[in-house]
């Protein structure tokens, strides 16, 4: 692999430094990297069959609503043309993309509901900590692998959290 697009939805500034570290720690892994910022849906397919001509080999997902909520067109998308995909979120991984590394949903939501049931009982949310992330999902969808004709690495499948077969 020698090159791969950052594929995004209307930059903002949630996912800014996203898009401006992503194309440092590819070149330090000797990638190039190009971001695409994709402004309608119409666009997904057409910028799909642009990466895949121009031999790109393989597209990573930034954070946004709307590529979550057309992560099947876009898993569809990318396996036709033979791209893996990777994202932020098991659910993109258990709509067909290859592969998904991020915080947890489950520990995110847990936390949450603490901070929730602290401030039902009288605490005031300015007072409350502002915590980072501490468990990450790695998740691999094997399917998807075996349709772009990718071996896992059996080291990669132990250190899952999920495997989808």
């Amino acid at each position: 692999m020698k090159s791969v697009v950052i594929l995004t939805h209307q930059a903002s500034a949630v996912n800014a430094l996203a898009l401006k570290e992503a194309p440092i720690a590819a070149r330090r892994l000797g990638l190039e990297a190009r971001v695409i910022e994709v402004r309608d849906t119409n666009e997904l397919e057409p910028v799909f069959t642009m990466i895949a001509r121009e031999r790109t080999r393989g597209v990573v997902l930034v954070p946004s609503s709307v590529l979550w909520v057309h992560r099947i067109q876009i898993a569809e998308l990318a396996t036709k043309r033979g791209l893996p995909v990777v994202g932020w979120t098991s659910t993109l991984t258990k709509s067909g993309i290859l592969l998904s590394y991020g915080p947890s949903t489950f520990d995110i939501l847990r936390r949450a509901g603490g901070h929730v049931a602290r401030i039902l009982k009288g605490a005031k949310p300015a007072d409350l900590p502002v915590e980072q992330p501490t468990k990450f999902d790695l998740v691999i969808n094997l399917k998807t692998a075996k349709a772009l004709g990718l071996p896992i690495p059996q080291s990669l499948l132990l250190r899952a959290d999920q495997v989808i077969e």
